[in-house]
């Protein structure tokens, strides 16, 4: 017996083929984990702040009569810690201290179907003179 294809199929393969049991429909499972971090919005919960480091005011800031706010993007990992911290905007003599400070924070897990997710977070670290 020929095949549509120019093979040579015989009776016995055909048999088999045909006795085989159909394949079965998939059934719907959870979605798949993420493997690159999740932005914070939408159906994303906002990661919740468990232990936060005040930072020091860096004492030329403090001289220099310098405030304001320092606005950094984190990836809040799987275990709550803080990774891989940019810096988006905020005076220079500020800085370092808001990335000492937040590098210590920790945060409770973001779950996405109960599994824990790395999560990328907006953080904002203010600064203000007495």
């Amino acid at each position: 017996m020929h095949g549509g294809t120019g093979e040579v199929v015989s009776l016995d393969a055909l048999t088999r083929i045909a006795a085989a049991p159909p394949p079965q429909k998939q059934t719907a499972s959870r979605p798949a984990q993420p493997d690159s971090p999740v932005a914070v919005g939408g159906r994303v919960q906002e990661a919740k702040l468990l232990h936060q480091v005040i930072p020091v005011y860096p004492p030329l800031a403090r001289a220099a009569r310098v405030s304001g706010v320092v606005r950094l993007v984190g990836i809040i990992a799987r275990d709550g810690t803080v990774r891989d911290l940019q810096v988006v905007s905020g005076h220079p003599l500020l800085v370092a201290a808001a990335l000492a400070a937040v590098r210590q924070w920790v945060y409770h897990p973001t779950l996405l179907n109960g599994k824990p997710v790395e999560v990328i977070c907006p953080i904002e670290v203010r600064f203000k003179l007495d």
